[in-house]
């Protein structure tokens, strides 16, 4: 961040971590976030944890650790623009799906269904227990000990039961208030490269059709352009090119919504953006295209019968695993075990939840299957 401005959050102006330490060298705090979060078990598990399809399905689909990468990408982008905090908005967008169950959202809906008697289960708030208390890589603290604004981005939203847990983090929710602009950036980064990257990996996988996505507006718009000005590019190509014209074109007007919203709300403290209304933001015609391409997602991709028949695996993986460990503690791996004692059966949902697909997989085999050697 070249220039600071007075909303931005900084170093300066941090609510800090909750076990004090030493400023870093040659980086700033929000710099050793997103470092520590790179340098996480959880994040590397990411590699093989599904977006839409499940893992073996194919090589060229996209992963939550390609997601989170795009996410950042995007989100650091903005900010520039914005002159918001870079690094903050990279920590935020890195760390948002650390929590996230093998199998998608259907891992964390079946998850939770096996864990309704004992708490629920929300993926926001495993991430922020990922980073708060499961990771174990330094002497002086369990989890990675980020700041709090990097906390409260990984937070976008909680259950209320769950929020007198979080102290001094479920405040804002109590008081409702608005995180920073940087947490509330990195959430728009995230719908724009989920949006987006589905479509791209929904025509991959022959589960819709440029044909039916011609339907919508704002795809159809982008296409028309490409058309026009590359009539021979052949089709894989013109759909790279139209997705990356309809990134732009979000990307583009998030900006300058978001610009004018903090001009009008005369927006000159950080405190101010806590008590103002939402910032970060599309225009209205932008923002009602991104209703109809989620809806048509919805509708033709999230419920196709090829994704709908993967999803039901998944609950079926997940809901044996699950009923298995509680049936039988010594099943579960020592650690764990020994978790259970304390901590109930979130001790089986943070184990659950750390599995990647292949890994969920892989330990059902070994549980039901009779043929293993």
């Amino acid at each position: 961040m070249n220039k600071r401005i007075a909303y931005a959050v900084s170093s300066d102006n941090s609510r800090g971590r909750m076990i004090p330490e030493e400023p870093p060298a040659g980086r700033s705090e929000f710099q050793r976030d997103r470092d520590r979060i790179i340098h996480s078990t959880a994040f590397r598990r990411l590699e093989y944890k599904t977006q839409v399809f499940v893992n073996h399905e194919g090589d060229l689909f996209r992963t939550r650790l390609t997601h989170s990468l795009e996410v950042a990408q995007i989100g650091r982008s903005i900010a520039r623009n914005l002159e918001l905090n870079e690094d903050l908005v990279e920590a935020v967008s890195l760390a948002h799906d650390l929590g996230h169950t093998p199998f998608g959202h259907a891992g964390q809906d079946v998850l939770n269904d096996c864990m309704r008697d004992y708490g629920g289960f929300e993926h926001n708030l495993q991430s922020l227990r990922v980073v708060d208390v499961l990771e174990e890589r330094y002497a002086a603290f369990d989890g990675l000990n980020l700041c709090y604004e990097t906390r409260e981005g990984i937070l976008k939203h909680v259950a209320k039961k769950n929020i007198a847990k979080l102290g001094a983090l479920g405040e804002r929710f109590l008081q409702q208030k608005r995180p920073s602009l940087e947490a509330q950036l990195a959430n728009f980064a995230d719908e724009i490269a989920y949006n987006n990257h589905d479509v791209d990996d929904g025509l991959r996988s022959g589960l819709i059709t440029l044909n039916q996505l011609e339907e919508v507006s704002i795809f159809s718009r982008h296409l028309i352009q490409v058309k026009d000005k590359y009539p021979l590019l052949p089709e894989r190509r013109m759909v790279y090119e139209t997705v990356r014209s309809m990134i732009n074109t979000l990307v583009t007007d998030l900006i300058q919504q978001s610009t004018r919203n903090i001009k009008d709300a005369g927006i000159d403290t950080l405190s101010a953006v806590h008590t103002a209304p939402p910032l970060i933001g599309f225009s209205q015609q932008i923002k009602k295209e991104q209703q109809e391409l989620k809806k048509f997602l919805f509708d033709n991709l999230y419920r196709h019968f090829r994704v709908v028949r993967m999803n039901n695996r998944a609950r079926h993986t997940i809901e044996k695993l699950f009923a298995a460990f509680s049936s039988e503690i010594r099943l579960l791996p020592i650690k764990y075990q020994k978790k259970f004692e304390y901590e109930g059966h979130q001790a089986i949902a943070d184990y659950i939840a750390g599995m990647t697909d292949r890994y969920a997989i892989k330990e059902y085999q070994r549980l039901f299957s009779i043929t293993e050697n």
